[in-house]
């Protein structure tokens, strides 16, 4: 089940319906006992943005992680629009299973303006561009499921469980199989890949989940093409108690930045 089906569903509910769109998702996009995030968020995240006008692009999404999504299992989405102004919407949606929200996120959409101030990024990553890549393998039982349907391979840091001391994670992202037109739903999705980055300082297993995700998008993007490579970079900030933050920067294949990840995941060990 390709995220592009799925997507393609969430387009056709808000067409021919009011009220919440009814999807399940494959057990093929699960972690542990739960969905994968980044698609959870993608289709909560593409649910709002039918709700608004498309002048107006994402500039912020905010998601909570509040309980797990059981896969072949039907739930809803609901979009509730907080308020319309001019220049900026505010929404909010909510994926419900079993009559509990499982996923809460509030987005900002606002429209381009002009503006007399202009401040260029200049984060810059030194990363060469993946020419033959070393891929993470999909083992079953080993690597969550939901990574089967991406590419990833690491410059800087440590896998899972490996007892590094590094604090950060680098490296790139993509889709296995590329995607008809890739959107900002397609981006939601690919940047939850990475794991936490204090997991590579753990000798054993452990659970980690992460409570919430703030994603905020540099716009304009160029145009991308779904097999272009995505560059990563994040860090941990800090971590103790049994939560950890950890910041992270996105850039496109041409170098510019295109998003920064922020999460707050609680981390049992």
């Amino acid at each position: 089940m390709h995220l592009d089906t799925l997507l393609d569903s969430v387009k056709q509910q808000t067409k021919i319906k009011d009220g919440s769109i009814i999807l399940s998702v494959a057990g093929s996009w699960t972690q542990g006992r739960t969905l994968y995030g980044g698609i959870s968020a993608s289709l909560v995240y593409q649910a709002m943005r039918e709700a608004v006008d498309n002048k107006k692009v994402m500039r912020s999404l905010n998601t909570h992680f509040i309980g797990p999504i059981e896969a072949d299992c039907e739930f809803s989405i609901t979009v509730e629009v907080l308020r319309e102004g001019k220049n900026v919407t505010q929404v909010v949606g909510r994926l419900i299973q079993d009559n509990k929200v499982a996923v809460m996120s509030q987005a900002s959409f606002g429209l381009e303006r002009q503006s007399n101030v202009h401040i260029s990024n200049e984060i810059q990553h030194e990363m060469d561009y993946p020419q033959k890549p070393n891929l993470i393998p999909h083992s079953p039982k080993v690597t969550p499921n939901f990574l089967a349907y991406f590419e990833l391979t690491q410059t800087k840091g440590g896998w899972p469980f490996t007892e590094n001391k590094n604090t950060v994670l680098h490296g790139w992202m993509r889709f296995k199989k590329q995607p008809n037109d890739f959107s900002d739903a397609h981006l939601v999705a690919l940047i939850d890949i990475w794991p936490p980055t204090v997991l590579q300082m753990l000798r054993e297993p452990a659970m980690a989940s992460t409570m919430s995700w703030n994603l905020d998008f540099i716009h304009p993007h160029q145009k991308t093409s779904g097999s272009d490579w995505f560059a990563y970079q994040a860090q941990t900030r800090q971590s103790a108690d049994g939560y950890s933050n950890t910041e992270a920067n996105i850039w496109d294949k041409h170098g510019t930045l295109v998003a920064i990840s922020r999460q707050v995941v609680a981390v049992f060990a």
